[in-house]
């Protein structure tokens, strides 16, 4: 099936760089599980944060080990960062390279003396001079960028001893961009009639929760609001019903995407609610979708990259062909100094 604005093979190709990156990145954890840490500290801000964010929740499955996951933003200006120190373990990432907040964040963890590691698109980037043994990926995909991330946590556990079928998840992996290749054919139908009933609707409510919730924030700031000015609402499965639940009604489109942890009955419990209230309710659930040569157990960890590939990926394709509304203009985003 042809997909719009997308070229297959250079998917396929980015993705096998990607999964390339593996063992680089497992000899870096490698050595630096080796050392005498105390606690992991994961820096991005808006969808970089958001990426991170399914990594930790997945980490806590399988660990009590401290990891914090900080807006860099935020970082710069709290006073209290006595948890950040020598003994920690910090790990970034910024395609670009040059986001601010990101930089400057680095920049005071080495004064402080904290190695950071990471990940940039090359060595051309003001990121890349600052970070130790940087990683370099250019591929822009969420799928990659969790893909890595995955590799960093989860190998990290793997070498504490709590997450003992890493290697069986990370052979597996080097099959997920087919699943997401086919998973996205499956979907640009439904992809073209969503967007073409939605993209002009004043205000739409999206919830998430779990393992899904970074994915949800993402799509709807970075993607729906940043790169096509669409009015949204993201709230978590379980804040729904403590103020949002009051908007809805015929007027208001609600999407509910459906994860498959242990917050399911949360996401549930909204679409039963919706589908009672408003006419425009679309579910969007990842059980729907075969992961071919992937083990059920490792579905979890996988759910974010389906959603990026039916919501991030196909359906911000057809917004841009309903809206008219091209995904790279900017008004403000990067555009001069503010």
């Amino acid at each position: 099936m042809s997909l719009r604005n997308f070229d297959a093979e250079k998917y396929l190709k980015e993705g096998a760089q990607s999964y390339g990156k593996r063992k680089e990145i497992e000899e870096l954890v490698d050595k630096l599980s080796k050392t005498d840490y105390d606690n992991v500290v994961l820096l991005g801000i808006g969808g970089t944060w958001a990426e991170w964010y399914p990594v930790v929740e997945v980490a806590k499955y399988y660990s009590d080990l401290p990891i914090y996951l900080e807006n860099a933003g935020e970082f710069l200006v709290k006073k209290n960062k006595k948890y950040v120190s020598e003994k920690s373990l910090v790990f970034t990432s910024s395609a670009s390279g040059n986001t601010k907040e990101i930089v400057k964040a680095v920049e005071m963890c080495k004064d402080l003396g904290i190695d950071v590691y990471g990940f940039t698109k090359d060595e051309t980037t003001p990121l890349a001079k600052l970070l130790t043994d940087p990683i370099y990926n250019p591929c822009g995909d969420c799928e990659d960028s969790y893909l890595l991330y995955y590799f960093v946590i989860l190998r990290l556990l793997f070498n504490r001893g709590e997450f003992p079928k890493y290697e069986r998840w990370a052979d597996q992996m080097a099959g997920i961009h087919k699943n997401l290749l086919r998973i996205r054919e499956e979907f640009e139908p439904r992809a073209a009639e969503v967007a073409r009933k939605y993209a002009h609707e004043p205000y739409t409510m999206f919830t998430g929760s779990g393992v899904l919730w970074g994915e949800t924030y993402l799509f709807t700031m970075c993607i729906l609001e940043e790169m096509q000015w669409v009015r949204t609402k993201a709230v978590t499965s379980a804040d729904f019903f403590h103020g949002p639940l009051e908007l809805v009604d015929d007027r208001v489109p609600v999407f509910v995407i459906k994860g498959e942890d242990e917050y399911r009955e949360l996401d549930e419990r909204v679409e039963r609610f919706a589908k009672k209230h408003t006419k425009k309710c679309e579910v969007f659930d990842t059980k729907d979708f075969v992961l071919e040569g992937i083990d059920d157990e490792f579905r979890v960890i996988c759910s974010p990259m389906i959603i990026t590939a039916i919501l991030t990926e196909r359906l911000a394709a057809h917004y841009e062909l309903n809206t008219g509304h091209s995904l790279e203009f900017r008004r403000y985003y990067r555009q001069f100094e503010y």
